[in-house]
């Protein structure tokens, strides 16, 4: 848009809008100059900006005007009462006078009986005189002394005096005037006059002071404004490096490069990228971007600001042995339960405490003197989820077979979840009471999945058990004892305390409460800590006996109270040197999970397979094989390992027949893997806990389908190609504006042919000006859905008026093209 429309379209003069680019560090010269669309957006703001100042400062006269109106007013409305005042008082003046020469008639004829009663006055006077000078000796009244205490009484005969001189008025007439009231209501005039001065002085007062604080205020704008104005970076420079997230706004990173964001947009659009200010850019984006500058991007993960910092030293000479960390895990009926009730029931025997224990998910039991941790959650939430979080907690699975079903599925899916967790097994063989009881079948079921005994020359230490009968359960015991020597289990006490959540519940009367495993250092009554996406400070810990205690040493599963929220199972816990530091790691982790949340981050995906692997995240693709029959599973396991080559690996973590249910999400999730169901599905509820997890399930009726999808993603070749086909390109040769409809460009089609479905890139002198749609397509005045090379027509864009006459215009779509796939067997 040229200078001199912009200021038609505002309504100023083309010399304002030239003053405006000039303090704006825009270029513009002349009322022709070319302006973009950011610069046109930021110079429509500061006039919209001096026009508001302008009819501020308009009001602001007019209020001054109107305010000297009415002291104007003020003062002939005061005029007015003193001219009445006077005339009053002059009014009251005659009244005086009239009084004055009734006062003269009446002295006229009462003159005889004054002047004698004159004359009888002062002979007595002489006379007293005369009696004061025989007694004292001297003439007291010729110079009397003042006496102040007579002043009173001495006033009243000197006004007789004065009288007596005067002839024209006699002193019984003038005793009859009412001087006093005329003197009182002068006085009230006087103080009306003085009261009004007052109130004229303090509206005076009042509009200087409305005067000032006006004054005031537009001297603050104007000083925010000149402070506005240079803190506006003049010719900056940008820096050489910078560092951002894997994702940025485009605001921010104007701000790190010390360009303007009008600037960083339009370079944007020059790209083929329609950005806004704060529209969020990846970080390859972000680089080349500031590549164009001169400036390269260090990329810094998000996670990294909410790693916890710890500045201990760990002591090799510090570790002590800790007790073992023992899960129990097995098929449902092969008596799992039984054999925890049976471990338990012995402990509680053996310790002075008596009574059954409370159950907080976890719980010691003393063997030998020394102290074994078991988890009640087998092989489910807390194990696989734990798992999926990166917490190794477990040392020690107890595999439970019973000795007259031997290998079920359950127990397959149990050693699957076992060696992905990398954790040593300890088979318990139970129901040895049973006549039907076959335990060397069930050892040699289990050689098939590396679990060989060692009196047949492998590692795996095997018991056999009766949990019902109680038999063998001490033995059984002292395995793990003796495992646990073996893998020589030990920790730190003089760190702070670190461990993982076992359950979690809110408690109505206590708050928020959590099991917590520790697993090294030791945990104090009034610690700081950070929980997943929570903090807090130890008010409270609780064994599982319900045992209120001070400190929970390594392996010691205690309830902790005191927790901001309510953590998730397998959360890590970590005590922290303050509680603030602890709320600040605790926030960073909720922004992060919500900006994950908002870019949908998730777990790996066939079609994300190749991105992972050109980032070396991954080398192999785990897969999790679910089908209906038990060739199914085989022919489709051996198949996908087949795939394998030197570069990448496909490993089946687990293949088992029977619909896809929770156990297999969650070992998906723990290990990173997808599921492939062949002619099986998940449950409403299964498939609702994948979503959760941002688990991948994808179902096949065909075989030969599910290996090409998987070749095609081990290669980055499964999502399509994304093209842009250029249709028709074209020129605007007249503009018209008509009301209700916008702007319409009359064009010509240069080459292809323009379609209404087609999208449309408007260009003006290279620049991108508009990507969008057309709102309406026309030839003459009917609707048409295409229009040839080499014809004329008139279009609409969609919410887009800012046409001009020489743009040029080019239409598109985009296509999906498919890559050829070459067999990944060969070469």
């Amino acid at each position: 848009m040229k200078a001199i429309d912009v200021a038609t379209k505002n309504h100023v003069s083309t010399d304002d809008v030239i003053k405006i680019c000039k303090d704006l560090g825009i270029p513009c010269t002349d009322e022709q100059s070319e302006l973009a669309n950011d610069d046109v957006f930021l110079i429509e703001k500061k006039i919209q900006i001096i026009k508001e100042q302008r009819a501020q400062e308009a009001k602001k006269l007019i209020q001054q005007a109107e305010l000297k109106k009415k002291i104007k007013l003020k003062r002939k409305v005061h005029v007015a009462k003193e001219l009445k005042k006077e005339a009053e008082e002059k009014e009251g003046e005659a009244g005086a006078e009239a009084a004055d020469q009734k006062v003269d008639k009446e002295v006229v004829e009462r003159k005889p009986q004054a002047e004698t009663e004159i004359k009888e006055k002062d002979k007595q006077e002489r006379k007293d005189r005369f009696d004061k000078k025989e007694r004292h000796g001297r003439p007291k009244d010729r110079f009397p002394r003042k006496d102040h205490r007579k002043d009173d009484k001495q006033k009243p005969k000197v006004e007789e005096k004065e009288q007596r001189h005067d002839r024209q008025h006699a002193p019984a007439i003038v005793e009859k005037r009412d001087v006093p009231v005329i003197d009182k209501e002068v006085v009230d005039l006087q103080k009306r006059q003085k009261d009004k001065g007052k109130a004229k002085e303090k509206d005076k007062e009042k509009d200087k002071r409305f005067l000032k604080k006006e004054k005031e205020e537009l001297e603050e704008k104007l000083l925010l404004l000149k402070r506005k104005k240079e803190s506006q970076p003049r010719e900056a420079v940008a820096p050489k490096e910078i560092e951002i997230t894997e994702t940025i706004t485009v605001g921010d990173l104007a701000k790190k490069m010390n360009i303007k964001a009008s600037e960083v947009i339009a370079k944007l659009m020059s790209m083929g990228v329609m950005a806004t200010i704060n529209q969020v850019i990846d970080a390859d984006t972000a680089s080349i971007l500031a590549s164009e500058y001169g400036t390269e991007v260090k990329v810094v993960s998000l996670y990294e600001e909410t790693v916890i910092k710890l500045d201990e030293e760990d002591k090799p000479e510090d570790y002590v042995p800790r007790p073992p960390i023992v899960t129990v895990m097995g098929h449902v009926d092969h008596g799992k339960t039984k054999l925890l009730d049976a471990i338990r029931e012995t402990n509680v025997v053996a310790t002075e405490h008596g009574g059954i224990t409370q159950h907080i998910g976890a719980y010691r039991v003393k063997v030998q003197d020394k102290y074994v941790t078991f988890l009640d959650t087998p092989g489910h939430e807390a194990f696989t989820t734990m798992r999926a979080r990166g917490a190794s907690v477990t040392d020690i699975v107890v595999l439970v077979v019973a000795a007259d079903d031997g290998v079920m599925p359950q127990t397959i899916e149990a050693i699957n979840h076992a060696k992905a967790a990398n954790v040593p097994i300890i088979v318990a063989i139970n129901k040895i009471d049973l006549p039907e009881a076959n335990p060397n079948r069930v050892k040699q079921e289990l050689t098939a999945y590396e679990l060989i005994p060692e009196e047949w020359g492998g590692t795996t230490l095997f018991a056999e058990i009766s949990a019902k009968q109680k038999i063998n359960i001490n033995e059984l015991l002292e395995l793990i004892l003796i495992q646990a020597e073996m893998l020589e289990l030990k920790a730190n006490p003089k760190l702070r305390a670190k461990g993982v959540v076992i359950e979690s519940k809110l408690d109505p009367g206590r708050g928020p409460i959590a099991t917590v495993l520790i697993q090294n250092g030791t945990l104090h009554v009034g610690d700081p800590f950070v929980v997943g996406l929570y903090s807090g400070r130890v008010r409270a810990m609780f064994t599982d006996y319900g045992e209120q205690v001070q400190e929970a040493t390594p392996s010691m599963p205690v309830e902790v109270l005191g927790i901001s929220g309510v953590p998730s199972a397998g959360d890590p816990f970590q005590v922290v040197e303050s509680e603030k530091y602890a709320r600040q790691i605790a926030q960073k982790r909720q922004e992060l999970v919500r900006l994950e949340s908002a870019q949908k981050i998730k777990k790996v995906t066939l079609e994300d397979l190749n991105t992972m692997i050109k980032e070396g995240e991954i080398k192999e693709l785990k897969i999790v094989i679910k089908a209906d029959v038990d060739g199914s599973v085989q022919a489709l396991r051996d198949s996908l390992q087949k795939l394998s080559t030197g570069d990448i690996r496909v490993k089946v973590i687990h293949a088992a027949t029977g619909g896809i249910n929770e156990s297999d999400v969650m070992l998906a999730s723990a290990s990173n893997a997808i599921i492939i169901g062949y002619q099986v599905r998940p449950s409403a509820k299964v498939a609702e806990i994948a979503e959760k997890e941002s688990v991948s399930i994808k179902y096949y009726n065909i075989i030969y389908d599910a290996i090409n999808d998987v070749r095609a993603a081990m290669e980055g070749m499964l999502s399509p190609e994304m093209k842009e086909e250029i249709t028709s390109t074209g020129e605007v040769k007249q503009v018209f504006k008509i009301s209700k409809v916008g702007t319409v460009a009359g064009a010509i089609v240069l080459t292809g042919r323009l379609k209404r479905s087609d999208k449309i890139r408007l260009i003006r002198d290279g620049v991108v000006v508009y990507d969008g749609k057309l709102n309406s397509l026309k030839r003459f005045k009917n609707d048409a859905g295409e229009v040839e090379a080499g014809q004329e027509c008139g279009f609409t864009l969609e919410n887009f008026n800012d046409i001009k006459e020489g743009d040029n215009f080019e239409s598109y779509q985009i296509i999906e093209i498919k890559k050829k796939l070459e067999d990944s067997s060969r070469g």
